[in-house]
């Protein structure tokens, strides 16, 4: 360059140091070049970042221009008044980070105690970055990335493709089943659907928001909310039409006596939500965010819109029918004795976990993911079947011996492949080094290949996920469950809907253990599962809310507090087959949806969409056969009080 020549060099003193300015000249693409003059003898700043205490951005008293404010420690300031007596009224002092000047405020006076403005001709936004960048400089380590995402532009697309294929046919299977199911009361169920859609999507835009597998996971339990929702209103009119009333007269009611159950259970997922967006980080913090705004956009287009569509339909005098001749008479005069069998549905859990703890033994414990034991993970393509374990082993050999873990993603010319070599080398070259010893013992199959993507997370960033989402959700239990006696008034209501929750958790687990290297797609314990977890919570609370506000309905028809012996066990069956409909019908149709992803969303979220699938299984099962009979058991000391 320029400064590097010989005849150039001489002339520069030794003193002196050259660097761009942050921004160019104001209506230009030209960049100003500055001379910092060095005064320490190993060439550092002569005040560093750790001397400021605070700075913020502010307007000036007299003219309102934007200007910052910066505060010294005390040990700062004592320096800060040297430096600027030094320079005032003749020089200017640079601000730099990262071999960058971000300005070079002129210094007008000597500034004895510590406080500075800073002013020049500023946006807001120009404080505002100044201000962060002084708030920056004064960590005391620098910063280091944590955590690491490549992907190559054809899988990018791939994803993108098929992610939007497969939401799209989901979407229009949901609508075909509410029309075939409700008739034209589906249409209106699908309209509202359709709204409630945008709705989530304009408020994920304006907020920029990026969609994740979590975030996915959130559209996907709002869609189940707003189908849920619009299910409740439905099957509560049909039942009014069969008492003799009429449409308008039965659609009121509907809405009434639904309303109960609609508002307990959105109340209880955004209470989770809410939580989990407080306290959670990363996954946790992007499902609980695009669940809250569910919540809010699902009652909206569900109750309000709903209702809209129907009063101006009944105005109208136009024939809204609810069934048709092949969905009419569906789970009519059902009587399954769910209480009478609770102990075998026990057996069969306690049998499953058994099995999925004998399994965990015997694979070495759970296949934690990268995001959270830590690690570097690649998706890599090859023009030809392999073999996992001959590409782990000459893996390893490259790795100097550690671990390569190698499964296929999908198909068998695709492989992800996991491993912890060099993770907690803090080298720069770190990552070359070990894509380096990658191709090399890629090369070595004699296979043509490529790598479509890469993950690198430090185990620092895993321990504070882990953490992070086990704390969220614990104190998510607690307030739920402490919600759910306030609005049941009985302790083993909210006890029974918690042991419900963490049976589906093991419930989960189990079956990952059990399946994990049967099935063609990795079955890993990560982010993933996290927002599979989460949204199997969230399910299994708002059906277990719902049997909870029938049982609370039929007391007060009755005029009791609560029933014991035999007759309980009477209320809870009456109470589990009267919404059983609702129960199967939101189970489908989330069900379908999902089906529909899996097949057609591709392989970069195929495990995560399966573990929502066993999920929702798990979940209907729970809300069915556990979360309400265990309350039998919880009550038993109560029951022999009473008699």
């Amino acid at each position: 360059g320029f400064f590097e020549r010989s005849e150039v060099k001489g002339l520069i003193p030794g003193t002196m140091k050259f660097m761009w300015g942050l921004k160019p000249i104001t209506g230009t693409k030209i960049f100003e070049l500055y001379a910092i003059k060095v005064t320490t003898l190993d060439g550092k700043p002569v005040l560093g970042g750790d001397a400021v205490a605070n700075a913020a951005n502010s307007f000036d008293e007299r003219t309102n221009a934007p200007q910052v404010t910066m505060n010294m420690t005390s040990e700062g300031a004592v320096k800060w008044r040297k430096i600027t007596a030094e320079v005032a009224g003749k020089g200017a002092i640079a601000i730099v980070l990262d071999n960058t000047v971000y300005t070079a405020p002129n210094v007008n006076e000597e500034i004895p105690t510590g406080r500075s403005s800073i002013s020049g001709s500023f946006t807001i936004e120009d404080t505002k970055d100044l201000a962060n960048i002084l708030n920056a400089g004064k960590l005391p380590a620098p910063a280091k990335i944590v955590s690491d995402y490549v992907v190559g532009p054809s899988l990018g697309q791939q994803a993108i493709d098929n992610g939007l294929a497969s939401f799209v046919i989901a979407f229009v299977v949901i609508l075909a089943f509410m029309a075939f199911y409700y008739n034209k009361a589906g249409w209106v169920a699908n309209v509202a659907l359709v709204i409630n859609l945008f709705f989530i999507l304009g408020v994920l835009a304006a907020f920029g928001a990026v969609l994740t597998l979590p975030g996915i996971a959130g559209i996907i339990i709002t869609i189940g909310l707003s189908v849920d929702a619009n299910i409740l209103i439905f099957e509560r009119v049909r039942e009014e039409l069969a008492l003799g009333k009429n449409t308008a007269t039965a659609i009121k009611e509907g809405f009434k006596h639904a309303m109960s159950s609609i508002i307990d259970s959105n109340v209880t997922l955004f209470i989770l939500g809410a939580i989990l967006a407080v306290f959670g980080t990363g996954p946790v913090r992007g499902f609980a965010v695009t669940l809250c705004i569910g919540v809010v956009t699902s009652l909206f287009a569900a109750v309000l819109i709903s209702r809209v569509i129907f009063d101006s339909l009944v105005q109208a005098k136009k024939d809204i029918t609810f069934d048709n001749s092949i969905t009419r008479n569906a789970f009519k005069n059902i009587a399954f004795n769910f209480v009478g069998r609770r102990k075998l549905y026990y057996i069969i859990s306690i049998a499953i976990i058994a099995i999925g703890t004998v399994f965990y033994f015997k694979n070495g414990g759970l296949h934690l993911g990268v995001d959270f034991k830590g690690g570097r993970t690649y998706i890599v393509k090859f023009d030809k079947a392999m073999n996992t374990e001959d590409v782990a082993k000459k893996l390893v050999d490259n790795f100097e011996g550690e671990e390569a873990l190698v499964k296929t993603a999908g198909t068998d010319n695709s492989l992800k492949i996991t491993t912890p070599y060099h993770i907690n080398d803090t080298d720069n070259n770190a990552d070359k080094v070990v894509e380096t010893a990658l191709r090399k013992g890629l090369g070595e199959l004699g296979a043509n290949f490529s790598i479509e993507s890469s993950q690198k997370v430090t185990p620092t960033i895993a321990n504070d996920i882990i953490t992070d989402a086990i704390y969220a959700i614990m104190f998510s239990c607690l307030v739920m469950f402490l919600y759910i006696v306030f609005r049941f008034k009985k302790w083993q209501y909210g006890l029974g809907a918690v042991i419900a929750l963490f049976h589906d958790v093991l419930l989960v687990l189990s079956f990952y253990t059990i399946l994990d290297g049967v099935l063609p797609f990795p079955l890993e314990i990560g982010q993933d599962f996290i927002a599979a977890i989460l949204t199997v919570m969230g399910y299994t609370m708002t059906e277990t809310v719902v049997v909870f506000d029938r049982i609370r309905e039929r007391l007060a028809e009755k005029g009791k507090e609560d029933m014991y012996g035999e007759e309980r066990n009477t209320l809870i069956n009456y109470a589990l087959n009267s919404t059983l409909s609702r129960t199967i019908l939101t189970s489908l149709t989330v069900f379908f949806v999902l089906i529909a992803i899996f097949i057609f969303g591709g392989d970069s979220i195929r495990g995560f969409i399966f573990a929502l699938l066993i999920g929702r299984i798990i979940g209907t099962y729970s809300s069915l056969c556990i979360s309400t009979p265990i309350v039998i058991d919880l009550s038993k000391n109560e029951v022999k009080k009473e008699a």
